[in-house]
């Protein structure tokens, strides 16, 4: 398939899933590392109780609070970067 007609095709919201080859598709910075990590009970018993209320895994509730923190904690770090506090001393 020709660039402009794979292009026209996307453009048309037509599936292009056909056109691509993704035997070797990786996600940058998406490799896994398993790590421990120890928990009161009283915190466990939380995460249990958000997890079914929102029908995710105690597992997925950590890691999408985890991915928010860092998110909130990089874009103020960003923020504090592009507007340094000037040094008055």
């Amino acid at each position: 398939m020709k660039a402009e007609e794979f292009d026209k095709q996307f453009d048309d919201d037509i599936d292009i899933s056909h056109a691509l080859n993704l035997s070797q598709v990786q996600r940058v910075m998406q490799t896994q590392k398993r790590v421990n990590v120890d928990f009161s009970a009283w915190m466990i018993e939380s995460l249990d109780r958000e997890a079914k209320r929102l029908g995710v895994t105690r597992q997925s509730i950590i890691k999408m609070w985890l991915a928010e923190r860092l998110e909130t904690s990089s874009l103020s770090a960003r923020v504090r970067n592009a507007y340094p506090t000037p040094n008055l001393i």
